[in-house]
């Protein structure tokens, strides 16, 4: 075997003790996590995603494999506008992902890129779920992406296809074993409710209202109960998009306020009749949700783009 020079043995011997050190480094401290994430899930629930990032940054500075640190930090970045960013969190997420939150993980990225109106890489996203849930025999679940698909297609003008998954969801959950009574009205219910929003859209007023009398008629059995705020959704929806808008906001004040899409529309609905001022008060409500749901990536790139369009004292 050849001697090795001087410098080989010191260049041996700096690898060496980098390995050791590399080895010796201290786990990152479960007290300091807990402490960091704490911090800054409280900043996001009062709506400071700027101070929360800066907090999630510290903790993934003290453990860059933090699944929660990767994914709650994706979360709060696409409440604060930075979308590019938060996908490369999720996408990190998804890598450190376990069987139990690798679903929620993937429909998490599927709205970062709803936030993006990237229909197509939300969808993938979005088959991911649907296609694991039907394989492992779970149709409720299945239909629930289905139904989601939809929505996400109907509120990004792809009309034609949110119709297609609507059906699937409707037809995926009659699949599911044992069904009670008031489940076979919830998937009945919700396939109304969708072609009603559909026909709306594509401005058939005569089915859009036979759908909504479908849906009052299954509310009316009472075999799923709170569903009033639903129903509200929908005729406001419908009015607004049939050009009614005075009847949009009469039937929006029956509806879920705490959802960012219905702000949304009443928003719209306001700007519609002229009173910017409620108008504006909407968007802005909207832009104060703390909600990530697909409600919210549909809703608030609308809001941020109408209030940075209006001035301050001015139109919506």
């Amino acid at each position: 075997m050849p001697l090795l020079s001087r410098t080989s043995l010191r260049a041996l011997a700096v690898a060496a003790l980098g390995g050791a050190l590399a080895c010796s480094a201290p786990a990152p401290d479960p007290a300091t996590i807990d402490a960091l994430f704490t911090e800054a899930r409280a900043h996001d629930a009062e709506g400071r995603h700027d101070d929360a990032i800066a907090v999630y940054r510290r903790l993934l500075a003290e453990d860059a494999n933090s699944f929660e640190g990767h994914y709650w930090i994706g979360r709060a970045m696409n409440l604060a506008g930075q979308y590019d960013e938060a996908r490369e969190h999720f996408a990190r997420a998804i890598d450190l992902s376990t069987e139990s939150n690798r679903e929620q993980t993937l429909r998490m990225m599927a709205i970062s890129w709803v936030f993006a109106s990237d229909v197509d890489q939300a969808a993938g996203y979005y088959r991911q779920v649907f296609d694991a849930r039907l394989a492992a025999g779970n149709a409720a679940g299945a239909s629930e992406v289905a139904n989601e698909l939809g929505r996400m297609y109907l509120e990004l003008g792809q009309v034609d296809r949110a119709l297609e998954w609507y059906r699937r969801g409707f037809d995926v959950a009659a699949e599911a074993p044992g069904r009670s009574e008031a489940q076979v009205d919830m998937a009945a219910m919700r396939w109304a409710h969708a072609q009603a929003r559909i026909a709306a859209r594509r401005g058939q007023a005569d089915m859009a209202g036979e759908q909504v009398a479908a849906v009052q008629a299954i509310v009316d059995k009472g075999t799923n109960t709170g569903q009033g705020p639903q129903l509200a959704y929908l005729r406001g929806y419908v009015a607004l998009h049939l050009g009614d808008a005075a009847g949009a906001v009469a039937a929006l004040e029956g509806a879920d306020h705490e959802d960012p899409f219905i702000l949304l529309l009443l928003a719209q609905a306001h700007e519609r009749t002229g009173d910017t001022a409620a108008a504006r008060d909407y968007y802005g409500r909207v832009m104060a949700s703390t909600s990530h749901a697909l409600t919210a990536a549909i809703a608030r790139p609308i809001a941020r783009e109408r209030l940075e369009r209006a001035p301050a004292g001015g139109g919506a």
